[in-house]
């Protein structure tokens, strides 16, 4: 019983530390789903031993007031929310309350924000504080430009209190804390700390210097002739009040729980951080039966969606030297979970981001991963510095071939390599790119492949110096390839007891006889030289020429032959190439070694031109979409949208980024938004991606 007693202790005690770091000083010690397992913990030994549940932070909301601000005592409780991690616990919710219609609506991450108007003026603002007494930010909330200081008509209570929450977009966040760092400040560690901070400011100018938002959802000391929550809000937004257009009503668990399936795909489309889902029974009436306990309504629940957003390690910054040049720093991470995969690494795109984001080698950091997208770092925090941590310094030279790093133009803000032909980085990088789908496809011509094919490992010499020999490729040459072990820790090679790299046959098996890969990978060469030529073309790494400039280029003129002897004004003049591009094609051609590559490809047998094609200007259409202009929105759930649209020009259509009268239809999954209204309101047909696999499948269209 002692241990069980100790470890309750321990957990208050933690709690309390990152409960008043995060209501007090805007500081986010751990990440929410840190915080949420402690105190799941402590609930569950508070419910299997009583004794020890009086004065514990599980019966609390929120945090106590600071001492900045005059208190404030909300005139009713202002709760929090309880909340469910899985459907299990959701759907027990539901049978707790007896079934719906409920209300579902986005869980925004921000700051909960009552304001008081009375006979239709506001006249008090407050934060939540401990939910009894909050904070008077009343000059503060006032420059919030949404709310309105008096609301609109003549129907109001003589006193009313509008809760909601305060926040940031999050593009809006991104430059605050770019500005706050150049600026020599300390930048805020995610967005809801933004809004904090923010909003928390001595100096009201400041708070109206920054472009704060609020989205109401509730109201207390208000006895309308009002029967729904629904009902409540359209009458908030008919007084002026700013409310979601994201929620909806549903009638059953089953469908609410379809809404929160739909808006954990979609989040990501939204402008501001949403971490979950809030479920209310709708009927005001129904709300009044079920009550509240110390620190929560009974009617409604919170449904946390996985957590985006954890704190790591930065153990260290690297740059690496992508395909056209460009040194990019990347953190390396102490492993961690985050959406639903384990993640060591995340891009920082060049110096000046590392700056602005505030970060320092050593530091505790904010990392999100929004789904599939690549891992982002937010920024440090800075309470738990100890004073070991250190600044990046960006090289000054490649660190695989010692070539001075340097602007392509003055004033870019990336630094690359100018060493193109025979930087190993660069080879690799382009070799991996011609494998990828987006250019050629090849199965077996992976990352991993192209290192060992591209690696110099003395006494041997790299198979490839350049890609211009790629469909040269024998078994006499794959055999001999070897390639260094690499740690899986820290991604840095192996070492034998000498000290001497770590090395293994990559082609071939221990007897000496070919691998599968190196089969497979010859095979699937010799099926890449009959690509569509647009593929071709991408596959050799012009800058700005990707799948869709590349079609239009292609369809256009026929052959790589005609493309680089067309001049700048014919290739600006075909759709969506435009003077940067076009100088870009020409540029890239006249580089002698880039000849040498068309040169070696067409001796080996690759198609450079499309069969058929009657020259330049005579577009050649072909497939189900030829001639069309298609448009995708929203999330696609058999493939991603690049993937769909992928599809589109594979069948001789135009992936089109925006909706005009010329489009033949909109392909709209959920989530989408204003390319949806778009179409809608000019009569453009709109199709779901079911009807569009349907389409993909017609001989006709």
């Amino acid at each position: 019983m002692s241990n069980v007693a100790e470890r309750i202790e321990e957990l208050r005690t933690q709690i309390e530390r990152f409960r008043n770091a995060y209501y007090l000083e805007n500081e986010t010690l751990i990440s929410d789903a840190e915080y949420d397992a402690l105190e799941i913990e402590l609930r569950q030994l508070e419910a299997e031993h009583p004794e020890f549940a009086q004065e514990s932070p599980t019966q609390k909301v929120g945090g106590a007031a600071s001492e900045v601000f005059s208190p404030v005592r909300h005139r009713e409780q202002m709760l929090s929310l309880d909340n469910a991690f899985s459907e299990e616990e959701f759907l027990a919710w539901t049978q707790k309350v007896e079934g719906g219609p409920f209300l579902c609506e986005p869980k925004i991450d921000g700051l909960a924000v009552s304001l008081t108007y009375e006979n239709g003026v506001l006249t008090k603002a407050a934060t939540r504080g401990d939910g009894e007494v909050g904070e008077d930010v009343t000059a503060n909330v006032l420059t919030i430009k949404a709310i309105p200081h008096r609301l609109s008509g003549n129907s109001h209570p003589e006193v009313i209190e509008i809760r909601g929450e305060v926040f940031y977009g999050i593009e809006d966040f991104a430059e605050l804390n770019a500005s706050i760092v150049t600026a020599g400040g300390k930048p805020f560690a995610n967005p809801r700390n933004s809004a904090s901070g923010s909003l928390r400011q001595k100096d009201p100018s400041v708070t109206a210097s920054r472009p704060l938002r609020m989205l109401v959802h509730g109201f207390a000391l208000w006895q309308g002739q009002i029967a729904s929550q629904s009902e409540v809000y359209s009458q908030l937004k008919a007084w002026g009040l700013p409310t979601t257009e994201r929620f909806d009503v549903v009638e059953s668990p089953a469908q609410a729980f379809e809404y929160i399936k739909n808006l954990n795909h979609t989040r990501h489309e939204i402008e501001h951080e949403i971490d979950g889902v809030v479920i209310k029974v709708d009927s005001l009436a129904r709300q009044a039966e079920l009550g509240k306990t110390s620190r929560a309504p009974r009617w409604a629940i919170a449904y946390k969606f996985p957590p985006e957003q954890v704190n790591t390690k930065l153990l260290d910054i690297r740059v690496s030297i992508g395909r056209t040049g460009r040194a990019t720093p990347f953190a390396v991470l102490a492993p961690v979970l985050v959406a639903g995969s384990e993640v060591e690494f995340a891009t920082l795109h060049n110096q000046e981001q590392v700056k602005s984001k505030g970060v320092l080698i050593g530091d505790t950091i904010v990392l999100r991963k929004a789904g599939d997208v690549i891992p982002e770092i937010l920024g440090p925090v800075i309470a738990l510095r100890d004073g070991s941590e250190r600044e990046f310094e960006m090289p000054s030279h490649c660190p695989e071939c010692g070539t001075p790093l340097a602007p392509a133009a003055e004033g870019d803000v990336d630094l690359r390599c100018s060493n193109a032909r025979s930087c190993p980085a660069q080879l690799r990088e382009r070799i991996a790119y011609i494998g990828s789908r987006s250019a050629l496809d090849i199965e077996a011509l992976g990352y991993v492949s192209a290192t060992a094919l591209t690696q110099p490992l003395p006494p041997l010499e790299p198979a490839l110096a350049s890609e211009a020999d790629l469909f040269d490729l024998t078994l006499e040459k794959l055999l001999p390839i070897k390639t260094l072990v690499l740690d899986a820790d820290t991604g840095l090679p192996k070492h034998d007891a000498n000290g001497d790299p770590k090395v293994v046959d990559f082609f071939a098996k221990k007897d000496g006889s070919a691998a599968e890969v190196a089969h497979k990978l010859l095979a699937n060469l010799e099926e890449a030289k009959r690509k569509p030529l647009w593929r071709i073309l991408v596959s050799l790494s012009i800058r700005h020429v990707g799948p869709v400039a590349a079609r239009a280029l292609c369809d256009h003129f026929g052959s790589l032959k005609a493309i680089f002897a067309a001049s700048l004004e014919e290739l600006s003049a075909v759709e969506g190439v435009g003077q940067t591009l076009a100088q870009s094609i020409q540029d890239w051609h006249a580089e002698p070694w880039h000849q040498e590559i068309l040169t070696k490809w067409a001796a080996a047998g690759v198609q450079l031109e499309t069969p058929g094609h009657a020259g330049p200007g005579s577009v050649l259409k072909t497939g189900i979409f030829a001639g069309f202009s298609i448009v995708i929105t929203g999330t696609m759930t058999s493939m991603t949208r690049e993937e769909a649209e992928a599809k589109v020009i594979e069948q001789g259509g135009k992936a089109a980024s925006s909706v005009s009268k010329k489009t033949n239809f909109v392909v709209a999954g959920p989530g989408a938004g204003s390319k949806l209204a778009k179409a809608e309101e000019l009569g453009v047909e709109v199709i779901d991606e079911a009807t569009f696999l349907v389409r993909l499948t017609q001989s006709t269209k």
